[in-house]
């Protein structure tokens, strides 16, 4: 990564992380892109720390510094801790998670990485931990915070560094 942005940010200071990030330049859709993310923590039927999970699986994954370091106050609500936060890192097959947690990641690397096919012994557990609903609704939100976090990290202006763990409020990214 380049220490200087290749597009940059809007420049101003709205308080929301998405309209103040280089989506923000994109006026015309950024709005949606808000709105879309507020439904998806506020109006679903996967509980926040789930969700929470799966977005830094994907964190991760893309190398969003940013996104890595952002803790939703929800998900700590329902019962994230940084602790638990810390084992979605590889080897997270034989850490203390919940096999619910377990198998939401395990969906997560699948669509991450061949979105169109799913391991013939993983399917199974996944069908066990989740109905069909709730699936659509994980895809869903990993769609939402892959294209964001993706978007973020292809754009620019990403910190080199990690950067310390901040919460943020879920209110704050629907305005």
């Amino acid at each position: 990564m380049s220490d200087t942005p290749r597009v940059g940010t809007p420049g101003t200071q709205t308080g929301n992380m998405i309209r103040d990030s280089a989506l923000g330049l994109v006026p015309e859709t950024v709005s949606e892109i808000i709105a879309l993310n507020g439904h998806v923590w506020n109006d679903t039927i996967v509980p926040p720390a789930l969700l929470e999970i799966i977005r830094l699986r994907n964190a991760r994954t893309v190398n969003c510094v940013f996104c890595k370091s952002v803790r939703y106050d929800v998900a700590r609500a329902d019962g994230l801790t940084e602790e638990r936060a810390d084992m979605i890192a590889p080897g997270y097959q034989d850490s203390a998670l919940s096999e619910r947690e377990k198998s939401a990641i395990a969906l997560a690397d699948c669509y991450l990485g061949f979105p169109a096919g799913i391991a013939p012994d993983l399917a199974p557990r996944i069908a066990a931990a989740f109905t069909r609903e709730e699936i659509a609704a994980v895809l869903v939100a990993l769609m939402t915070f892959n294209f964001t976090s993706r978007t973020a990290v292809s754009i620019g202006g990403m910190p080199e560094e990690p950067l310390p763990i901040i919460e943020l409020s879920v209110s704050v990214t629907t305005d």
